[in-house]
């Protein structure tokens, strides 16, 4: 695991966000924080995904680059949508034709569901790396503390 993991304050970022606001205002404002302080400790990228209806889910507020959109629902955050359980991907290459490769350099991920209180999955959250094995429990842990505190899953 990288060492920058250490580098990542959960606890004392979920206490610069808060739950107002319309969710599109929360999700953007949530990806800015993330961004500024995660980009230096081994994430290379980060951002929503949405569900409309079908079998994919669109793009929304992500950070610093361009992504896939639409993606279907076999890849990690579809993963993540159907079982409604965060995915920590170690190596993505070991996700074999099921990977969607948005950028060819990450080597990992994090993908978290986001649910509303009926449990009901309206979108993931989504991390990656370009460092093999950079997410561990503790970042599920931490993001969702902070997406919680957003009020963007319960």
């Amino acid at each position: 695991m990288s060492a920058t993991c250490n580098d990542r304050d959960y606890e004392a970022l979920a206490r610069l966000v808060s739950p107002s606001g319309d969710r599109s205002a929360r999700m953007q404002a949530v990806v800015d924080l993330l961004w500024q302080h995660l980009h230096g400790a081994g994430v290379s990228w980060l951002g929503f995904y949405l569900y409309t209806d079908g079998d994919e889910l669109v793009l929304g507020p992500r950070r610093d680059k361009p992504a896939c959109s639409p993606i279907g629902l076999h890849g990690a955050c579809g993963q993540a949508f159907r079982s409604r359980r965060p995915l920590v991907v170690r190596d993505v290459a070991e996700l074999g034709p099921n990977y969607i490769a948005c950028d060819p350099r990450d080597r990992s991920e994090v993908v978290l569901p986001l649910l509303d209180a009926d449990g009901t999955c309206w979108g993931v959250f989504d991390v990656d790396s370009h460092e093999l094995a950079a997410f561990s429990a503790s970042d599920v842990d931490g993001l969702t503390r902070v997406l919680r505190a957003a009020g963007l899953t319960v």
